[in-house]
């Protein structure tokens, strides 16, 4: 019984003191799938021609990776803009190496500029692709207090987890045993109507915002040491597909907007930068 409590404590240590970065694999893959799928033929060759002739899936992943190593360490707060219970979204303490929200408008201007070589840009667009999909996970605009959740454990089907590791992976796998392919086969049928209003004011400052306000809802509805089923997978099933819908819709307004002169889009990130 000693030995089980043992390594009861040690996983739950494991399991706190890790901040977790992002959407899991899956929701990344779909996220940058759904992007491909709308993407002009001349933002998709130009992006494919910076990544040496692969996809952004292919690069939907890596900075949560890069992030882990001595060369990209710089880019470890990137991932998300922690917000408190006691502070708004508007005045919630910056981290010194910077956010989620900053991060996405400085590769945006990196992409943007043509004084940047094809290899500043080829950083910028893995790190863009990967960014645009954390900031549309709720718990990447969690509460300091707690690592985004990290440290906020509740039990799922009687499992000890925290509530980052939920939303970035239990949910989406329990929503839908799916691969990212048939995510966006079920989930990218939004109307010319729909998509119009998901990019407007396409800004990372508003993506944020609003993921803040879901987050919100999220520790409102989700006490410590709730315990979790079916109920809530129902629940928060139609938020999870509504964050990677937009999350692939905006990725791509963003791409067409930077990479393709003829797109009439309604991003206006890099009109501000």
């Amino acid at each position: 019984m000693k030995s089980k409590k043992i390594l009861l404590s040690a996983t739950l240590i494991a399991a706190t003191s890790i901040q977790c970065f992002s959407w899991g694999q899956k929701g990344h893959d779909t996220v940058c799938f759904i992007a491909e799928n709308h993407l002009t033929p001349v933002a998709k060759a130009t992006a494919e021609k910076l990544l040496g002739g692969k996809s952004i899936v292919y690069y939907a992943n890596w900075l949560d990776n890069a992030s882990h190593t001595p060369e990209y360490s710089y880019s470890k707060t990137w991932h998300y803009k922690n917000i408190d219970a006691n502070e708004t979204f508007e005045n919630a303490q910056m981290h010194e190496s910077g956010d989620v929200v900053r991060a996405i408008r400085e590769q945006a201007y990196i992409l943007n500029n043509p004084d940047s070589s094809d290899e500043q840009k080829s950083l910028a667009l893995k790190m863009l692709v990967h960014l645009v999909g954390d900031i549309h996970q709720p718990m990447h605009m969690g509460h300091r207090s707690d690592l985004g959740g990290n440290r906020w454990m509740v039990k799922y089907f009687n499992s000890p987890k925290n509530l980052h590791s939920i939303w970035d992976s239990s949910l989406p796998e329990s929503a839908h045993k799916w691969s990212y392919t048939e995510w966006q086969q079920q989930i990218d049928r939004a109307t010319p109507e729909e998509e119009a209003e998901i990019i407007a004011d396409g800004s990372p400052e508003k993506w944020g915002k609003e993921c803040y306000q879901i987050a919100a809802e999220v520790y409102n509805t989700t006490p410590e040491d709730s315990k979790l089923s079916y109920d809530y997978i129902a629940k928060w099933t139609p938020v999870i597909e509504e964050q990677f819908l937009r999350g692939g819709l905006r990725l791509a307004d963003l791409l067409n907007s930077i990479f393709d002169p003829h797109y009439a889009g309604a991003n206006n990130i890099i009109k501000k930068n």
